[in-house]
C-alpha cells in the first residue's frame, strides 16, 4: 500500500499514510462549528520498533465535559505527563497501533473493554488458550479483558489497527479471582494503567 499522505515524523511504517487528528469545536464569536485543531500523529516506538503507538485522543471521565474545552486541556495534560498506560483510568483512549512485518506483541491483559478495527494489512489475534483468529481490513475485535497478543502475519507489509479502550470494572473469573493488568515483556516500557 502506498501512502496517500506522507508519513508523520517518527512514524516507523513508511508505507502507511500519516495520520492527522482533527478536533472540532465552536467559534467563540459566532458560535459556528469549526476545526479547532489539526494535529499530526506523534508516534511512540515500542518493543524494539516492533510496533508504534499514536494516541489521537483520551478522555478522563464519563460522561465527558467539553465545556470551555476542558476535555482537550485534560487530554493534553494527560499526554504531557508521560504516565498514560494502555488504559486511561475512568476514561477512554483512541490509539492507532502499527505492527511491523512478522512482529508478535507481548501477551498482555488490560482492565478494559476494547474495540479494535483493522484498517490496513491483516493482524492475527492470539489468545492464551492457543486459539488464533486472523482479522482483515474492516474486521473488528471486541477485547473483553482477556489475555492476548497480536501478530502481523505479513513478511513484508505493516499492519495498522485503531483501538478505542474504555476503563472497566475489575474482571472476575467464575471462581471469584480478579484478573489484573499484565503487560508481559513490555512492563516498564509501557507505564501501568493504574486502574486496578
Amino acid at each position: 500500500m502506498s501512502a496517500a499522505r506522507p508519513a508523520n515524523e517518527g512514524q516507523l511504517a513508511q508505507d502507511l499514510p500519516g495520520i492527522t487528528t482533527y478536533i472540532t469545536g465552536h467559534d467563540a464569536g459566532s458560535g459556528e462549528t469549526i476545526v479547532q485543531h489539526a494535529r499530526p500523529g506523534k508516534w511512540q516506538s515500542i518493543d524494539n520498533n516492533g510496533m508504534a503507538f499514536n494516541v489521537a485522543f483520551t478522555t478522563s471521565n464519563f460522561p465527558v465535559s467539553m465545556n470551555e474545552d476542558i476535555d482537550i486541556a485534560t487530554h493534553d495534560t494527560r499526554l504531557a505527563s508521560s504516565k498514560l498506560g494502555i488504559v486511561n483510568p475512568g476514561g477512554t483512549v483512541l490509539r492507532f497501533v502499527d505492527f511491523a512485518p512478522g512482529f508478535e506483541s507481548m501477551m498482555h491483559r488490560t482492565q478494559s473493554l476494547d474495540y479494535g478495527v483493522v484498517i490496513a494489512g491483516s493482524i492475527e489475534l492470539i489468545l492464551d488458550s492457543g486459539r488464533r483468529q486472523v482479522l482483515h481490513p474492516g474486521d473488528c475485535c471486541i477485547q473483553r479483558g482477556t489475555n492476548h497478543a497480536w501478530r502481523n502475519p505479513s513478511p513484508d507489509a505493516w499492519a495498522r489497527v485503531v483501538y478505542v479502550l474504555q476503563d472497566s470494572q475489575p474482571i472476575k473469573t467464575a471462581d471469584g479471582s480478579v484478573l489484573m493488568e499484565f503487560l508481559g515483556r513490555s512492563a516498564g516500557e509501557i507505564p501501568s494503567s493504574g486502574n486496578a
